[in-house]
């Protein structure tokens, strides 16, 4: 038996998702093209590592065998793209498109409607929220109320800092590890020293910031240099808690 399609449009690209036993897929060459990958299987060989799957889909040339990909792959592919919009892919599929599906069981594109129509909508779907997160709050209540005691505070922090911050909120991380997390999402890199740097993007995301250091030479007494330290903000804890908590959530359960 087929699964009906939802297909919903990047940048004017077309994009195909199931739902199989109330989760969404997607079609895995589609999201490797959205995201740059000039040969789909190749990438989809390389950057995946979830349950291999293939379903039967309609299509306008018949029933065809498609390999989909569930959430965590889906981001796999987001981090190892080179497209400048493959961070705006992953915010709209992850804060948009995936919270509708799992609502409706599709995706339903944005339509014109009446300031009457968007407040009745807005006044079900709010009554809905409501419900649902009340039967959450017992069971969130510990991890969430960890959260905004070590994420509410305004500066940022060191990456061990926030490593320990990350793991209370249930992400799997340590000082080393978040290290090598952050640099395969392309926020940091080894510098001329081989020590870790932010890439510029990251800092004018407001992810990364960094201060500088120095000490003084131990026999002249002249101070010296040190390559800047690596701090994450607020706003990068909680991108990170997003971003980071799904494969951490995909290598729980394998």
């Amino acid at each position: 038996m087929t699964a009906a399609l939802s297909i919903f449009r990047f940048d004017g690209a077309d994009v195909r998702t199931v739902v199989i036993d109330g989760e969404p897929w997607f079609v895995g060459n589609d999201v490797a093209r959205v995201l740059g990958y000039a040969n789909a299987a190749d990438a989809l060989r390389r950057h995946t590592r979830g349950v291999a799957k293939r379903y039967p889909l309609h299509t306008p040339g018949g029933v065809q065998e498609v390999r989909i990909l569930a959430e965590p792959d889906v981001l796999r592919l987001i981090i190892s793209s080179n497209l400048p919009e493959a961070e705006r892919f992953e915010q709209w599929v992850f804060e948009e498109v995936l919270p509708t599906v799992r609502r409706t069981g599709q995706y339903v594109a944005p339509v014109q409607e009446s300031p009457e129509q968007l407040m009745a909508r807005a006044l079900v779907t709010a009554q809905g929220v409501i419900e649902r997160k009340d039967e959450q709050i017992a069971a969130l209540a510990p991890r969430a109320e960890a959260w905004d005691d070590l994420a509410s505070a305004e500066g940022d922090f060191k990456v061990a800092d926030a490593a320990k911050i990350l793991a209370r909120a249930g992400v799997a991380t340590g000082q080393n590890r978040l290290f090598d997390q952050l640099a395969a999402i392309k926020w940091i890199h080894r510098g001329s020293q081989g020590k870790w740097e932010a890439y510029q993007s990251a800092v004018n995301d407001g992810y990364l910031t960094e201060r500088p250091q120095s000490h003084h030479h131990p026999r002249t007494g002249e101070l010296v240099l040190d390559p800047p330290q690596v701090r994450v903000t607020i706003r990068g804890l909680e991108r990170l808690r997003i971003r980071l908590g799904v494969l951490s959530a995909v290598e729980v359960a394998s």
